[in-house]
This record gives structure tokens, C-alpha cells and sequence, in this order.
């Protein structure tokens, strides 16, 4: 368990007066099980520890001082490459193969941190928003908690992050598959899941059904076209009269 971070001025980017009551009654009622991360568009950003989600979950959800009666959203999210980028850009030749994929640059993973469950909470008596993240236990098979019995409506939002991301949600009531189809090997969103993926889908008009083919797609490196430099955003012109504004 981790402190809150005591001073709101050190978060980053300004909170709202909002902000700053639900921050205050975050640190008096949850300050040994809550971290508060930063403050983006006027919403609180804060993270809870895995063993502690179903009961903090239910205190943000019942206490009279926070009342988040909906879970809006429920997201997986994938850090196995996160702070990374493939592309070369602004370093690259104007033409030639230097500005594809860089498959060389290996992952940015930190240890056991690599799936993480972001819950967007949304309090109708105070108007308050508050994002929560919580790490999943393990690599191989993440897992948490699930959120049903405290927000109905956290159902099919687990169903959709176990599908592409493959979380486990212990005690879930139905945890299956809800966008893929019944067939499917694997969780499309992983990072390290292929683009092109591993099968194709077709009818075979002579058996009279849908088979399922190795994928016949040559995997390849699209390269996005690069704008170096654009005229009309530049300083010079920028705060010009309308009038006098060319390129």
C-alpha cells in the first residue's frame, strides 16, 4: 500500500476546485490504499493495488463523501512496449527503406508490470470523474478481481478486456469471449499479437460452411508518409494578420 502524494501542486497540470475537494476526501477516507498519479482535464488520475480493488471499489462506490455510483468504462491496456517508438520520422531520409520498423529495438517492459486494468468512474451527486488503474497479477495469466458486484455494468466491459487482452476476472458470472468469434486463438489487442494475425476466414461454397485457413497475407511494413515541415504553422505567420497569412 502507498500513500497519497500530499502536496496537489507538485500532480502536474493544474486540478479544478472540484478536483481538489474529491482529492481531499480521497486522502482523509483511503490515504493507505490509494495513490493518487496526476490530474488531466480537470478529472483525478489515481491507482490502487490489485489486493485492494473490491474494497476500495465499494467505499468509492457507497460513501456519502464520494459516491461514484457508475463505472462508465473498464479498459485493458498493454505495456509490453510502452515509451517506445518503431517509426523514424524527423531523423529519416526523405525516401528509402531507413524510415521503416526498427524490429530491433527490443521491449520496454519493468519487471511483472505489463497489463493493467483503467476504470473510468463517474459520481452523478458530486460531478466528478475519477480514472482508476489497477496492475493485473501475472504475466502469463493476468487476473483481478471483478468489479460486478459493486457496478452491474462492469459485465460485458471485463468480457471485452478478457476477449483482447486476455485478463482474467476472478468471480465474474460469465466470463467469455463477446467480439471475437467462438473459434478464435489468442487476444488481438497484446502487443505481441501479429497485425495480419493467424488465421483467415472464408465460405467454402462446397462444403457449405466457414472455414478457417492459415492467413495468406505477406506480413509487411507500411510506412506512413512524413511531413517535415508545414507552412502554415509557422511562427512567423502564425500570429500574422488573416490578410497577410501565405503558403
Amino acid at each position: 500500500m502507498v500513500a497519497l502524494r500530499s502536496p496537489p501542486d507538485s500532480w502536474g497540470p493544474k486540478v479544478s476546485a472540484g478536483s481538489e475537494v474529491l482529492s481531499s476526501s480521497l486522502r482523509a477516507l483511503l490515504a493507505e490504499r490509494l495513490e493518487l498519479k496526476s490530474a488531466a482535464h480537470g478529472a483525478l488520475s489515481a491507482e490502487v493495488a490489485s489486493a485492494e480493488l473490491l474494497p476500495v471499489a465499494l467505499i468509492l462506490r457507497d460513501h456519502p463523501q464520494l459516491r461514484f455510483e457508475q463505472l462508465i468504462d473498464v479498459a485493458g491496456v498493454d505495456y509490453l512496449d510502452y515509451g517506445r517508438t518503431e517509426w523514424q520520422a524527423e531523423t529519416a531520409t526523405a525516401s528509402g527503406f531507413s524510415r521503416g520498423v526498427d524490429n530491433a529495438a527490443g521491449h520496454t517492459l519493468q519487471g511483472e508490470r505489463r497489463y493493467a486494468v483503467v476504470y473510468q468512474l463517474l459520481s452523478v451527486t458530486h460531478n466528478w470523474r475519477l480514472q482508476l488503474r489497477c496492475w493485473c497479477e501475472g504475466l502469463e495469466e493476468p487476473a483481478l478481481d471483478s468489479l460486478t458486484p459493486v457496478w452491474a455494468s462492469a459485465n460485458w466491459f471485463e468480457r471485452e478486456a478478457f476477449d483482447l487482452y486476455g485478463i482474467l476476472f476472478r468471480s465474474h458470472p460469465d466470463l467469455r469471449r463477446l467480439l471475437t468469434d467462438y473459434g478464435f486463438i489468442g487476444h488481438p489487442f497484446r502487443k505481441d499479437f501479429p497485425l495480419i494475425g493467424h488465421v483467415e476466414v472464408r465460405y467454402d461454397a462446397t462444403l457449405k460452411r466457414v472455414i478457417y485457413e492459415p492467413v495468406s497475407i505477406e506480413p509487411r511494413t507500411l510506412v506512413p508518409r512524413v511531413i517535415r515541415h508545414d507552412n502554415r504553422y509557422d511562427a512567423a505567420l502564425t500570429n500574422a494578420p488573416l490578410g497577410d497569412q501565405r503558403g
